[in-house]
């Protein structure tokens, strides 16, 4: 008996502890956010709500937004606020850029998987960091490198899915297209082969994985009221987080000493086309701040943007073109037309090395639109945001508070009918050409690439290899889904990604045959 009443008191004194915590963080929560006060944005929901709508929050807050094109979130230490109001994103990612920053909320939240890369950074490192990553991919040497590579790995890509073609196979075009990316990435950015796309690479494999799991253990902090204890203590999501992490930079530390070792015996014979050599050469000039964990951090940066940027575009544009095959035989004609209408039968690598030429990617203005329409239904960033350094007032009168997140939501800008008409959830191209050439929207509008002095470094990059990509691909084969009848869904994470993957069929549009050692 004394051991039950012993029990039962502790299990007493835990319960009563517990509540407290949860009073207390109620308190924390909803005290002093100005709840009543018309002059703040609505309130529409607490972290409690992130944490239970997670798995589709993107939709939950597309729902919300249909209603209240600005409203509040309540989180512990702040608001965040919520906005599709093109007004608002222009002020605070231009306008008044310099009264906004990524805040330490975000820094605090991010840090351990990005460091101080340019996706974190704020004030002198950022303008240190956007200076020379600008300068760097400014020059033709790496514009000519990187489109070499991302023409091999199209065509290797190519070649792999012929094997599953010929043998009536289904592929998963995502993890296909990460392994591609990443195997450009690696080559553009540290020059090196990693041969993830062929298979070969296990090293590549458990690094993609830990990649992504890490993208979505980061993510999941911002509905965890309770990651920092986790991270103390080592336990749970946040033990899993620091082991994936050490995987990452492992490989990013071994890789960035032995590229060090390279250039120091080639030395100024090399030509210097990959990122990481020309940052190092950069570094040389300061090296107590340009350091391997600098290096580190603006390389890790560089691969998350382009990875999951070009990735993720492809598998939903190819996701798309399933759903819609009178606009997948729509960009295949523009592809022929594009090369004078050659013959059908083509040898895949001869066609890459032969066809893939800059003035061929300009006329493909359809592949274009519809590439750009992917990107606004289905952003590569689905939420995005900065932090205001002072107290504020947004264009449509809302105030702000010091600390504040305000957020633009572009999943959800993308679906609102009042910006893009009552089609707006139609995936149409057409949208987006004038007599049949390509006309941008505003990038307040369409946010998919940032707006202001951070627009995404990385933009054209990312449209040449998804062009070069979807050129191939879709100038070899037909795709179709494997199951029409398969719920298709994203994973919560800071990238948006087809959660599962993305089965399909494909077949060969004529006979081909395909190079060894592509």
């Amino acid at each position: 008996m004394d051991f039950v009443s012993d029990f039962l008191t502790v299990a007493s004194v835990a319960l009563f502890l517990l509540f407290s915590c949860f009073c207390a963080l109620l308190a924390k929560i909803f005290m002093g956010k100005s709840l009543m006060d018309s002059r703040y944005a609505p309130v529409k929901g607490t972290i409690f709500h992130q944490f239970l709508h997670f798995s589709r929050i993107y939709d939950y807050l597309t729902q919300v937004a249909r209603t209240h094109q600005t409203f509040r979130f309540l989180a512990p230490s702040h608001s965040q606020i919520y906005t599709t109001d093109p007004r608002n994103i222009e002020y605070v990612l231009k306008t008044n850029f310099d009264k906004y920053s990524k805040g330490h909320y975000n820094q605090d939240i991010l840090t351990d998987l990005v460091g101080h890369g340019i996706f974190a950074a704020d004030g002198d490192r950022w303008r240190q960091q956007r200076k020379l990553a600008s300068f760097e991919f400014s020059t033709r040497v790496l514009k000519d490198f990187s489109c070499a590579v991302f023409r091999r790995k199209a065509a290797k890509l190519a070649g792999i899915i012929l094997e599953f073609a010929i043998t009536n196979q289904t592929l998963d075009i995502q993890d296909l297209l990460m392994r591609c990316t990443l195997d450009s990435i690696f080559k553009v950015g540290f020059g090196m082969d990693l041969d993830c796309l062929g298979g070969s690479s296990k090293q590549g494999v458990s690094f993609i994985k830990a990649f992504d799991e890490s993208n979505e253990l980061v993510s999941w902090r911002y509905a965890d009221p309770l990651w920092k204890v986790k991270r103390f203590l080592n336990m749970g999501s946040e033990a899993k987080l620091k082991k994936n992490i050490k995987i990452i930079d492992d490989l990013i530390y071994e890789l960035i000493q032995s590229k060090r070792k390279q250039l120091s015996v080639k030395g100024d014979s090399n030509e210097k086309e990959d990122i990481l050599s020309r940052f190092i050469v950069e570094s040389e000039k300061d090296p107590m701040t340009l350091n391997d964990q600098y290096l580190r951090d603006i390389i890790l940066n560089f691969m998350f943007a382009g990875k999951d940027t070009t990735s993720n575009t492809l598998s939903w544009f190819f996701y798309m073109l399933c759903k819609h095959p009178l606009i997948q035989e729509k960009i295949a004609q523009e592809v022929t037309e594009a090369f004078n209408g050659e013959p059908n039968e083509a040898n895949i690598d001869e066609f890459v090395i032969s066809n893939l030429t800059d003035a061929a990617m300009e006329k493909m203005h359809y592949l274009h639109a519809a590439l750009t329409e992917t990107l606004r239904l289905y952003p590569a960033v689905p939420v995005d945001g900065r932090c205001p350094v002072e107290d504020d007032v947004l264009p449509d009168g809302f105030r702000l508070r010091k600390g504040d997140s305000v957020l633009y939501i572009a999943y959800a800008m993308g679906r609102m009918a009042r910006l893009w008409g009552e089609d707006a959830e139609d995936f149409r191209p057409e949208r987006w050409l004038k007599n049949g050439i390509f006309q941008p929207e505003s990038p307040f509008k369409f946010v998919a690439f940032h707006a202001g002095p951070r627009m995404c470094l990385g933009k054209d990059f990312a449209y040449r290899q998804m062009k070069i990509v979807a050129m191939v691909l879709l100038r070899f084969f037909r795709f179709r889904l494997a199951d029409e009848n398969k719920a298709v869904t994203y994973r919560t994470m800071f990238t948006f990604h087809i959660n599962g993957g993305l089965q399909l069929g494909a077949i060969p549009r004529f006979g081909l045959t395909d190079s060894e050692g592509i």
